[in-house]
């Protein structure tokens, strides 16, 4: 399945990704020249890891029709900023305070089966190309 996100650069540090029917907008910190009127692009990375882990959880829920108001999750990410850029990833789910026992297992199971950290495992091939100018249409 092949999928484009069409990149675009609205001005200053900005850069924005159009996924499909979304949107989605990035900036630099201030530090780094841009506004931060926008989550920075690898702070957007870090979220698709939550976010990823998060809905498994959602889902492991309301699949069996557990409880689900009480029910969070936290990840905490170390890195190192030199190479070789390792890094960890930490979760806490905290379950709701009637969650079955026998579940309980099962659920850490269902959030790691996250699809963004399966990715991480067997990461894509990267290329890069550049396309041609046609000056022939130029103004």
């Amino acid at each position: 399945m092949k999928q484009t996100l069409k990149v675009s650069f609205p001005g200053g540090k900005k850069v924005d990704v159009t996924a499909g029917d979304f949107h989605v907008q990035t900036d630099q910190c201030v530090k780094a020249g841009g506004e931060a009127s926008a989550p920075e692009p690898f702070d957007l990375f870090l979220s698709s890891l939550a976010s990823c882990a998060g809905i498994y959880a959602l889902n492991f829920c309301q699949s069996r029709n557990l409880p689900t108001d009480g029910l969070s999750l936290d990840m905490d990410w170390e890195r190192d900023d030199k190479p070789p850029f390792s890094a960890r990833v930490h979760y806490r789910l905290t379950l709701p305070k009637d969650f079955p026992d026998k579940y309980r297992s099962s659920i850490l199971k269902a959030v790691d089966l996250c699809t963004v950290k399966r990715y991480l495992h067997n990461p894509p091939e990267f290329t890069l190309c550049q396309v041609p100018i046609d000056h022939r249409f130029s103004f």
